[in-house]
């Protein structure tokens, strides 16, 4: 297995993976407009995508946010997508991921890799096992009912 951060040119192995990621969150499947909104990003390089590869194919991806901690006045990332292919589960590809995000903060030099989920993702589990603390704080979304799912 490799890591790769994603460029342009990893734009149909990364779509493959991001539509099955929202269509695991229940959202309805929609190739073209997950490819606009994955183009966007890596053209603009506002975010940080990594694909994992095993056997040739892509199996997974991380997707990396860049935010800050006006406490600690650092940098963090906010590690807002985590998806492993259903086949390629519990191979360890997922731990890898979240590695590869500490390095990269490590190497960036930020205070914080932050992550929210699903209270009932089964992949707690896998957070907690390396050294991933679950801080409690209550998580608040306000949803601007204008704009269209």
């Amino acid at each position: 297995m490799i890591i790769i951060k994603a460029e342009i040119q990893h734009l149909k192995d990364l779509l493959s993976l991001f539509d099955g990621y929202r269509v695991f969150y229940k959202q309805t499947s929609n190739p073209e407009a997950a490819k606009l909104f994955l183009k966007a990003r890596l053209e603009k390089q506002d975010t940080i995508f990594y694909i994992a590869y095993a056997e040739e194919r892509a199996v997974g991806f991380m997707h990396l946010f860049h935010s800050f901690t006006s406490i600690s006045m650092k940098s963090l990332y906010i590690l807002n997508d985590l998806f492993v292919d259903s086949n390629y589960r519990k191979q360890g590809i997922g731990v890898a991921l979240l590695n590869q995000a500490k390095r990269k903060a490590k190497e960036d030099n930020y205070k914080f890799v932050i992550l929210q989920t699903e209270t009932d993702n089964p992949a707690q589990h896998l957070y907690e096992g390396m050294a991933w603390k679950k801080t409690g704080d209550l998580h608040y979304i306000w949803e601007n009912d204008n704009l269209s799912k």
